[in-house]
């Protein structure tokens, strides 16, 4: 039996519908299975889970003083800012002081990788996912050149991608998504790099075609910046085209959202915000498609993995369509243009077989997208 330390930057048992908090928490539970796996992160409730074949223990973050102060050192030592927010003195100490009784020490994230011993003489291994230099250099060039976030973002991308440079160089494998990605990445390097997609656990068709069908929904968390940006655009751009077109059309948004960011897009004539839920389900009637409209976008979009699994038809962007390889494989919707995006939309509303049959397709191509087929990936990298 291994012994595997597992560092993640948030809670892998909080029930919060984010992509690297079910990933962790399905990482675990299945190296879980014949390994003794210690799971450590930050988690200010500081609550104790204990399995037989696994244990968490969180540590309570650091204060709004300490992470201004570590972004500052951050920046000061010429690496990305998110380090020092997410910095976790705590998570250190318990690394550097038990380090030696693993085998193995898995870091979900860039961010956790700052914990990394110098004297760990097992494997590491690094969950990077995507690389974040590319989305964060996207961001910038996507916004105006007087919002102050735009600097920001453009030089946090300059600093991600020396620090994965440094990852990629440092950690013995490294777990990427994207094909596309694994490609920039230099040939002497693509040795220790394992491909993996995000999955599902399970497959349950909710769409049935009919011309009453009125609503277009968005899931995803709001606060992240790109998905923010798809429902403003969306709202101020597209849905008022729809509208003209078919009076009764809706755009609903779930997912963890602002106060502000609520009372703003409620105020878009047909926009709903449902906010974050814990079962999708209620919300999924009358659904004519989802939609991932980011043009922010690197690797995997777990929302379309979502969609699929409930067999809603799905239109996405050319950007996260080219970035998410085995799209190309299920046939997914994707647009061009916008005028693209609303006739796509006005299709799958008016045609029975065309909404039919991109329902039949998601829930077939779903199937290679199940956790169970998914994670046994873990066994060549352990």
């Amino acid at each position: 039996m291994k012994k595997i330390l597992f560092i993640s930057n948030r809670n892998p048992f909080a029930e919060r519908f984010s992509g690297d908090v079910i990933r962790a928490k399905k990482f675990v539970k299945y190296l879980s299975r014949n390994n003794y796996v210690k799971v450590i992160s930050p988690n200010n409730d500081n609550t104790t889970i204990k399995e037989s074949k696994f244990n968490y223990e969180g540590f309570e973050s650091s204060n709004f003083f300490s992470k201004f102060v570590r972004i500052l050192l951050s920046l000061f030592n010429f690496k990305p800012m998110q380090l020092g927010f997410f910095y976790n003195s705590k998570i250190d100490k318990f690394v550097k002081d038990n380090f030696e009784n693993y085998d193995y020490i898995f870091f979900q994230s860039f961010r956790s990788a700052q914990y990394l011993p110098e004297k760990f003489i097992g494997i590491t291994i690094l969950d990077l996912a995507d690389l974040m230099s590319k989305n964060y250099k996207q961001t910038s060039n996507n916004l105006i050149f007087l919002n102050p976030l735009k600097f920001i973002y453009f030089l946090e991308s300059k600093l991600l991608k020396s620090y994965e440079k440094f990852c990629l160089n440092n950690f013995e494998k490294i777990l990427l998504h994207s094909e596309k990605e694994i490609k920039t990445v230099d040939q002497n390097l693509k040795k220790k790099i394992y491909q993996y997609s995000f999955g599902v656990d399970r497959i349950k068709n909710k769409y049935k075609y009919s011309f009453k069908n009125n609503k277009i929904i968005f899931i995803g968390n709001i606060k992240y910046l790109p998905n923010k940006k798809a429902c403003y655009d969306f709202a101020n751009k597209i849905l008022p085209k729809l509208i003209q077109k078919h009076s009764d059309l809706e755009f609903h948004i779930i997912g963890e959202i602002s106060k502000i960011d609520t009372y703003i897009l409620k105020k878009f004539k047909g926009v709903k915000v449902i906010g974050k839920v814990n079962n999708l389900e209620p919300y999924l009637n009358k659904v004519i498609c989802g939609i991932a409209n980011l043009k922010i976008s690197s690797g995997i979009q777990t929302k379309i993995l979502t969609y699929m699994s409930y067999g809603i038809p799905t239109i996405c962007s050319q950007q996260v369509y080219e970035n998410f390889d085995a799209l190309k494989k299920s046939k997914i919707n994707y647009y061009k243009n916008d005028n693209d995006f609303i006739k796509l939309i006005i299709k799958l509303k008016k045609n029975k077989n065309f909404g039919q049959s991109s329902s039949k397709l998601a829930l077939k191509n779903i199937r290679n997208f199940k956790w169970e087929k998914i994670l046994p990936f873990l066994n060549k990298v352990f």
